[in-house]
């Protein structure tokens, strides 16, 4: 593997798998009345986050001190960078404290592969705008396999905001490379200019996609992000992109559904098919923290360990 785990494209098939079996066997560690090992005793993990977050940061906070490393948890509210202090200072202020790894997620794309350049330690992208998220799709990927196996040859639709979403991003390029079929559905408005150079294919007809599909993937619509009209109405969007009851049924019945979170339920996702028991929606928050230890014992001790 890489030192660093910025984007998911950066991933070979074996890379994705090691992250994955490692995770399986990491699993069994969790299901422990101690949770703990001392795989990276000694070792200092800083999570940076310039974005607000409550499951990633508290997720990967959880893998570091479950495999026994040192944990400095750095917000950008309340710190010097909102005094105008620079990316590249905070990043040096880090290496200075001896970080052997930095969880970074900020609001600019591009700044994990910027900080990469100016630290030592291994860096680990948490989100960058609306570039990637790396680390949510290889929880995704290890949600997946845990359910229906094998991912060779699956169909995974993933539906919604994609314009704006780095999980959606992360997810095409990782299914790719574990060989799954991924279908994009969104309104025009809700996909890149680029993404016909994505390896999936694209619909508007969500119908006609869901009786093919094994996964169902909704995502968030990220108002936060939007500063311009992308669709008619909340309630036209959720007629035409939303997962209600009628659309969950004509699902195959092995078929799962996912969601990255935080869900607008009501909007992209009925709340009864959220919680209903082919939703791995939970399951997701708690592989999280199985995958992000994967990827720190694997990045900063596994191999040579």
């Amino acid at each position: 593997m890489n030192r660093h785990l910025i984007s998911a494209g950066d991933l070979t098939k074996d890379d994705a798998l090691l992250i994955l079996d490692t995770a399986e066997e990491l699993a069994r560690v969790s299901e422990r009345s101690i949770k703990k090992l001392p795989t990276l005793r000694g070792r200092t993990v800083v999570n940076l986050f310039f974005e607000d977050s409550t499951r990633t940061r508290i997720s990967f906070e959880a893998a570091a001190k479950r495999l026994s490393a040192d944990v400095i948890n750095f917000s950008a509210k309340g710190s010097s960078v909102s005094k105008g202090e620079s990316l590249k200072d905070t990043a040096l202020t880090l290496e200075a404290m001896g970080a052997d790894a930095v969880v970074i997620r900020h609001g600019a794309s591009g700044a994990p592969h910027r900080l990469a350049n100016w630290v030592h330690g291994s860096v680990v992208n948490a989100g960058d705008g609306t570039h990637e998220h790396p680390t949510q799709a290889l929880l995704d990927a290890f949600s997946m396999r845990r359910r229906l196996g094998s991912l060779e040859g699956r169909k995974v639709t993933i539906v919604g905001d994609v314009l704006h979403s780095r999980v959606a991003r992360s997810n095409v390029l990782l299914l790719d490379t574990l060989g799954a079929d991924v279908t994009l559905v969104a309104p025009p408005t809700l996909l890149p200019v680029s993404v016909g150079s994505w390896p999936c294919e694209v619909s508007y007809d969500l119908d006609a996609v869901l009786p093919k599909s094994d996964v169902v993937m909704m995502l968030r619509v990220q108002k936060e992000r939007m500063n311009a009209a992308y669709f008619p109405s909340e309630r036209e969007y959720s007629r035409r992109y939303g997962l209600d009851r009628d659309r969950f049924a004509k699902m195959p019945e092995d078929a799962i559904v996912m969601h990255p979170g935080p869900m607008n339920r009501g909007m992209e996702i009925a709340a009864e098919v959220a919680d209903s028991a082919r939703s791995t929606i939970v399951e997701q928050v708690a592989n999280g923290v199985t995958i992000r230890m994967a990827v720190l014992y694997l990045l900063l001790g596994g191999e040579s360990a």
